[in-house]
């Protein structure tokens, strides 16, 4: 399977029309969005329509730029988008696992995300197979959630998740310095795609 995943678009036309290119190119199955596509929901639904014009089922998360509710209650306008917040989706013998929002990320407990912690608890059962996960935030004490000046401010739940159910691919985006970052735990390959998108084929 072919998939595009891209990250912090922030209602940029030039990283758009990357993505549009490269849906035409590489021709993927499927696109995810991994959140902050706008500007603090500025032109939000110009962005979405602009995402469905894609006409590839673009699987989506919200950021720390969108409110969950009008994003979802945009997406479901549109034939082509799904919102993926805090949801387990079976997909095509893979399962997706996706949770948006977050941010900075402490230490201690406030390095956790509870909500995160409980959508896992509540869906065990459903974690086998091929897993992809979906975050907004990245995962802590990795190369995509280390800043310059900062250190780590991951969320420690989603490291957590990779070292136990093991995924094939944890993507996520937040934090622009990162864009493009490639790292590994294990099997699991954990990757910003930046604004302009990446192609991976699993």
């Amino acid at each position: 399977m072919k998939i595009l995943a891209f990250t912090d678009l922030h209602s940029n036309i030039i990283a758009y029309e990357r993505i549009k290119a490269k849906v035409k190119k590489f021709k993927p199955e499927l696109i995810f969005c991994l959140g902050d596509f706008t500007y603090f929901e500025q032109y939000i639904e110009q962005v979405l329509r602009k995402l469905n014009e894609l006409k590839k089922p673009v699987y989506i998360i919200h950021g720390n730029h969108e409110n969950e509710s009008i994003v979802k209650k945009i997406c479901q306008r549109h034939r082509n988008l799904i919102y993926a917040h805090n949801k387990v989706i079976p997909l095509n013998g893979y399962t997706i696992i996706a949770h948006g929002g977050g941010g900075f990320y402490t230490s201690g407990k406030s390095a956790r995300d509870k909500d995160f912690d409980k959508l896992i608890r509540k869906n065990k059962k459903k974690l086998e197979g091929k897993l992809i996960l979906l975050t907004h935030a990245p995962p802590r004490k990795t190369k995509l959630d280390r800043l310059s000046w900062a250190g780590h401010v991951g969320c420690e739940s989603y490291l957590e998740f990779i070292k136990k159910y093991k995924p094939i691919l944890a993507l996520s985006g937040h934090l622009h310095e990162n864009f493009n970052t490639k790292d590994k735990k294990g099997k699991t390959l954990i990757c910003n795609p930046g604004p302009a998108g990446t192609v991976f084929t699993i």
